[in-house]
């Protein structure tokens, strides 16, 4: 199976231009989970800030507002108790793409708030805990539709699709995946396949592009809000997830050894000056 290469991202699809406003690059609503565990939200929201999306919102439950808020600045903060709460902050469509899963939790609640969700019908990337929900729960998966973005590592692939996954499989278990959900599947690793409408690609962060101080915690959820912020941008699911790839393997290229997730974001500007934007 012929595997299109990923490489930079078009400039002209994440350039900002003179006279637009910040609900001209959308809105991102991250859903964060309880006290003690919000770091990996955090990490999302501020990526998809720095990736260009015009305004990020983290929603979490009010237990967390605090710790949130000690962290947090350009970042806007609402309190999620339940799916009303929910139901409230999505009935605003100038939110205009999500992210599920960092740090969120595996309980009733935080499956009833993927569920309202994933009706919503936005565009949606899929990370960590949303994906073993998603894993474990067949109500869910009926809802995957066209506008997700599914972010799994080997281990996760292999809860949501009850397969083998090997060398030798991997391309072909990814673009069945993609045709099975409806959905876009970024399947992680030092060579990152990515499935959807547009085909089948892959990022080999290897050789040249190594990065392998990547393996460190919150990598993935810097990964997923980059893929939200440039889904609120206006990208396409397919493109948004290549795009995404390419830029985390590049910011982790400039950063170097001793390289952690917080140190992502705050290098994309110097990606984005050697793009030309």
């Amino acid at each position: 199976m012929r595997l299109r290469e990923i490489g930079a991202p078009d400039a002209a699809h994440i350039a900002k231009r003179e006279g637009q406003h910040k609900y001209d690059h959308g809105h991102v609503l991250v859903l964060g989970g309880p006290p003690a565990q919000g770091g990996a939200a955090r990490l999302a929201a501020r990526a998809a800030l720095r990736v260009g999306a015009g305004l990020v919102t983290l929603a979490c439950p009010p237990a967390a507002m605090a710790e949130n808020a000690a962290r947090l600045d350009a970042v806007m903060l609402r309190a999620v108790e339940g799916t009303e709460d929910l139901e409230r902050l999505l009935a605003d469509r100038r939110l205009s793409a999500l992210c599920l899963g960092p740090g969120f939790g595996l309980g009733d609640r935080e499956r009833d708030l993927v569920a309202v969700a994933l009706d919503a019908g936005r565009p949606t990337v899929l990370d960590a805990d949303a994906l073993t929900l998603v894993a474990r729960e067949r109500m869910l998966r009926q809802r995957l539709h066209p506008g997700c973005v599914l972010t799994p590592h080997a281990g996760e692939f292999r809860r949501l699709f009850l397969g083998t996954l090997d060398e030798a499989s991997r391309a072909e278990a990814v673009r069945a995946a993609a045709a099975e959900t409806g959905a876009v599947i970024l399947l992680k690793g030092a060579e990152t396949l990515v499935a959807g409408p547009e085909g089948l690609a892959v990022h080999a962060a290897t050789g040249a592009r190594g990065a392998p101080w990547l393996a460190t915690a919150g990598a993935g959820d810097v990964l997923a809000g980059l893929i939200a912020g440039l889904l609120a941008r206006g990208l396409g699911g397919q493109e948004a997830a290549e795009a995404g790839a390419w830029l985390h393997v590049e910011t982790a290229r400039i950063v170097g050894p001793g390289l952690i997730a917080e140190d992502l974001p705050e290098a994309l500007p110097a990606v984005f000056r050697a793009l030309g934007l």
